[in-house]
């Protein structure tokens, strides 16, 4: 793998949408640096969706753009879906909750996949995108950073799968509404969001398996 671009956006507004949104992400020149609570000068503008140390950074691939630059049939630039890196090589499908990412001196590790919402929406200048990113479930990675560092374009990237009991990223999103209770304990041994894990946890309590 190989980190493509480095993309930040700064608080603007887009189309049809009112809030101010850091959704518009573009490519950057040179080293830039990651810390716990993402990319350096990167606004996240609605934090109690974005954002925080479990959803520091998100990453899509080249493999997951190239299947939406056939199905829209355009060309789809690095950061139109609001990652912070686009990496050469990154297949969202195969990648596992706790998969880690070297780049340089920083390592990132999985915790969710990318849930669509209407800023997405907005952003793609389709009302019908919500429903069709989940109908094709190629989420890309939300990941923690476990040691910041600087990374800059063209820096090679190392995979490491996660050692312990597989979950895909793309089970969590097709099971995101209502997973069955043997399934949400499952999904309570990876290292998964800290969100999840309050919302699993807290169903399985109540025995609401169905909200």
């Amino acid at each position: 793998m190989q980190l493509i671009a480095v993309n930040i956006g700064r608080p603007e507004h887009v189309p049809g949408y009112k809030p101010l949104t850091g959704i518009c992400k573009h490519p950057v020149a040179g080293p830039v640096a990651i810390a716990p609570l993402g990319v350096a000068d990167d606004a996240v503008m609605d934090t109690k969706h974005h954002g925080g140390l479990d959803q520091a950074v998100y990453l899509y691939g080249r493999p997951d753009y190239e299947f939406f630059e056939r199905d829209l049939g355009r060309a789809l630039p690095p950061g139109l879906f609001g990652e912070n890196l686009t990496i050469a090589g990154l297949d969202s499908r195969t990648i596992r909750v706790g998969d880690r990412f070297e780049i340089g001196e920083v390592v990132l590790e999985a915790t969710a996949p990318r849930i669509p919402c209407a800023t997405f929406a907005a952003r793609m200048g389709d009302p019908h995108w919500v429903k069709r990113f989940f109908a094709v479930n190629r989420p890309g990675v939300y990941a923690r950073v476990l040691q910041p560092g600087t990374v800059e374009a063209g820096m090679p990237v190392t995979h490491t799968p996660y050692a312990g009991e597989p979950v895909l990223l793309t089970e969590l999103m097709a099971d995101y509404k209502a997973p069955a209770p043997e399934r949400m304990r499952r999904l309570l041994r990876a290292p998964i969001h800290r969100k999840l894990v309050e919302r699993y946890t807290a169903r399985l309590a109540q025995g609401d398996l169905f909200g």
